[in-house]
């Protein structure tokens, strides 16, 4: 997929805001320049679900929560009651953090079972993306990561929380998109901060990019 201008990524940016102190007047704000710019989603914490669907319920721009964020460490149980409550707020798609312990000391099986545990507590309709933390993984752990979450029922593989100790690279994309191919798309996130970079990332296989620095991408400044 070739971008041309800066203004072609607006709808597949998820504008983001996770930061620990954002405030209910950033969230607006934010919300507010996703519909103003046409943004794919605003990705926002559990707690401002509702307030953001609020601001967005007439529009085409969806609500995206973060599940066990940033760790991925807590129980599927806990996971699946974030995403229902989620979803009861409003949200329209889901980031759920994979269990990266679990992947790293090879427990596949209950790596599927986490996802699938989210993927079958919620709708059908609704989107789940499972973020593998691609900073502590080998391309190897990220391919068999894919292969995990497509056939637990995710919609989207997602690169990164942004509060690892890395972010989205090129090669990383191109190894998940060379794995899920058709079967799901890949969300590219995790220091993307300008235009070439996240154009890069939508050349390389990525149908959506995670960024905090929205504007800045778009404008090209």
């Amino acid at each position: 997929m070739i971008i041309n201008s800066p203004k072609e990524l607006s709808k597949y940016i998820d504008h983001t805001m996770l930061k620990p102190d954002a405030t209910e007047l950033e969230i607006e704000k934010l919300s507010n320049e996703a519909l103003k710019y046409k943004f794919a989603s605003v990705c926002i914490n559990p707690c401002f679900v509702s307030y953001a669907f609020n601001i967005l319920k007439d529009s085409d721009v969806k609500v995206c929560s973060v599940i066990d964020f940033p760790l991925g460490s807590g129980t599927r149980e806990i996971k699946a009651a974030e995403a229902i409550k989620a979803v009861a707020d409003g949200a329209d798609e889901l980031d759920m953090v994979m269990n990266i312990s679990y992947l790293k000391s090879r427990k596949y099986d209950e790596v599927e079972k986490d996802i699938s545990y989210v993927a079958d507590s919620i709708p059908e309709h609704i989107i789940l993306k499972v973020i593998l933390e691609i900073c502590y993984l080998t391309d190897e752990e990220i391919r068999k990561a894919c292969l995990i979450a497509i056939k637990a029922g995710a919609d989207f593989v997602k690169t990164s929380t942004g509060f690892g100790k890395g972010g989205a690279t090129v090669e990383a994309v191109k190894v998940m998109k060379e794995v899920v191919r058709n079967r799901a798309e890949v969300k590219a996130a995790g220091g993307i901060r300008d235009f070439d970079t996240a154009k890069a990332m939508i050349e390389s296989g990525a149908t959506r990019i995670g960024a905090s620095s929205s504007l800045k991408i778009i404008s090209a400044e």
